[in-house]
């Protein structure tokens, strides 16, 4: 079940429109997480000083990550560009782990149906 929110922000790699639920956002951080723990416990195991492994999965799952938190800041009604305010050390960061953690506008807004609707869970 968790694996499908995962899978389904992969599958959506280059969609930067339209909206992402709250939901959808932090099961990808969380399980994109998992998976980098687990390889960086590979790495040490197996003594690689360089984490190639990491690296290549980091690079792999860089689109889908920006794409789905443009598509969270659509569901608060902000504009993608709002995610370049991280790149302010520390309260660029907390201002857009806010954003991110905020609910989405009710109803439709200018960046499209509310996911919520759309959705039986």
């Amino acid at each position: 079940y968790y694996m499908n929110w995962y899978l389904s922000v992969l599958k959506n790699y280059t969609g930067f429109s339209g909206r992402a639920r709250r939901k959808e956002y932090w099961m990808f951080i969380l399980i994109n997480m998992i998976i980098s723990a687990i390889l960086n416990v590979i790495q040490a195991v197996i003594g690689m000083e360089t984490p190639y492994i990491t690296l290549i999965y980091s690079l792999g799952v860089l689109l889908p990550s920006i794409a789905v938190a443009i598509r969270r800041l659509h569901d608060t009604d902000r504009s993608g560009w709002w995610l370049l305010i991280s790149l302010i050390p520390i309260i660029g960061t907390i201002v857009i782990i806010v954003f991110l953690c905020q609910n989405g506008t009710s109803g439709n807004n200018r960046f499209g149906n509310d996911p919520k609707q759309n959705e039986i869970n």
